[in-house]
């Protein structure tokens, strides 16, 4: 639903998203991989909008990333038919509901890390009329999910091509951030392992905002996965990945008391900014004031720390960049796009909350 911004802004807290800077993330990092040899996969569980997952891919994406069932299921109601979920997908429900999934897609792959997850999908599948992709998600240092070795990721990848309904696809990697040495390490490795089984690697899937940039610097990464790239935050300023202008979300909040000469308290708390850090002292950068301090949140307060003569009132509405949007996204049911011609336009974030 349009309406006039320069005459009825939304009530606060709100997510206000400026389109141009959207679509010139959407182009930039594209054009990035273009030029690099690498294809792009975005993650969707930063914005959870098949609008923008549509954008992306119209721009040159060769599909989409999902973390969860639920979010794919959202995105292939839309018509995005090239899905990767790089989760585990664990017990028979749910890989009954991907059964199903596949059943719509033109192409559904997904990672896993253990023998166990292997043989639960392979029960699920062993009917299917087509396999499906499997990749190995190999622990490369960010110690999360993976396998701990590019042994244990050989082995695997020859169960999973064993596996009745499932076909081997790959690698997938989600790297520490700066290391990319010990990941190469680890994957050519990988690679030359499960190369002496026989098996051909079709892709080695590696991702990550904070490093995309270097993407396409080491020769064996066929695509990149990034996310936040399409919004970006505090946490990408700080470490220099981009400039604050390419931050295109900005939480609305209007100052409800100034209890102090230095402090005020905004309407955006913790279920509006959450409190990710990212290593980041204070929970987002306040436009037009560097000197302000957003030093505390409680649910539904934001407690601003500003030095005197700061020129804000109660009733006046402040704009936030919050450290890490991703998670703000899913705070909201809508957000406001704001449009090139001025007007806001109300978009549903379909996928929030999709958890399972």
């Amino acid at each position: 639903m349009p309406f006039d911004a320069r005459n009825d802004l939304p009530e606060t807290p709100a997510l206000v998203l400026d389109e141009s800077v959207v679509q010139a993330n959407i182009d930039r990092l594209q054009a990035h991989c273009d030029a690099r040899g690498v294809r792009l996969r975005p993650h969707i569980k930063t914005h959870k909008i098949p609008r923008f997952a549509l954008a992306q891919v119209a721009a040159g994406a060769a599909g989409i990333t999902c973390q969860k069932i639920g979010e794919a299921e959202v995105m292939a109601d839309a018509g995005l038919d090239d899905i990767l979920i790089t989760y585990n997908i664990v017990g028979a429900e749910k890989c009954a509901r991907l059964r199903r999934l596949s059943d719509r897609l033109r192409h559904l792959a997904v990672t896993v890390d253990s023998a166990a997850t292997v043989d639960g999908l392979s029960a699920a599948f062993e009917t299917a009329e087509r396999p499906l992709v499997v990749l190995v998600e190999c622990d490369t240092g960010a110690g999360r999910c993976g396998v701990q070795s590019p042994e244990e990721a050989a082995a695997l990848a020859a169960r999973i091509e064993a596996a009745p309904g499932l076909s081997y696809g790959g690698l997938m990697t989600f790297p520490a951030v700066g290391d990319l040495d010990g990941v190469a390490r680890f994957m050519r490795r990988a690679l030359e392992l499960v190369a002496e089984r026989g098996l051909s690697c079709r892709e080695v899937s590696s991702g990550g905002t904070p490093d995309m940039w270097k993407s396409g610097e080491d020769d064996f990464v066929t695509e990149y996965r990034a996310g936040t790239y399409i919004f970006n935050d505090r946490s990408l300023v700080n470490r220099g990945t981009v400039p604050l202008e390419a931050c295109a979300a900005r939480v609305h909040a209007t100052v409800v008391s100034a209890p102090t000469p230095t402090r005020l308290v905004v309407d955006a708390g913790s279920k509006v900014l959450t409190t990710d850090l990212f290593g980041q002292t204070g929970h987002g950068t306040v436009i037009g004031h560097p000197e302000a301090d957003v030093v505390g949140l409680s649910e539904e307060h934001g407690v601003i720390h500003l030095p005197k003569d700061h020129g804000l009132a109660v009733g006046d509405r402040v704009e936030i960049v919050p450290n890490h949007i991703c998670v703000v996204v899913n705070m909201f049911d809508e957000i406001f796009l704001r449009r090139t011609d001025g007007t806001l336009e109300t978009v549903p974030v379909a996928a929030r909350g999709k958890v399972t």
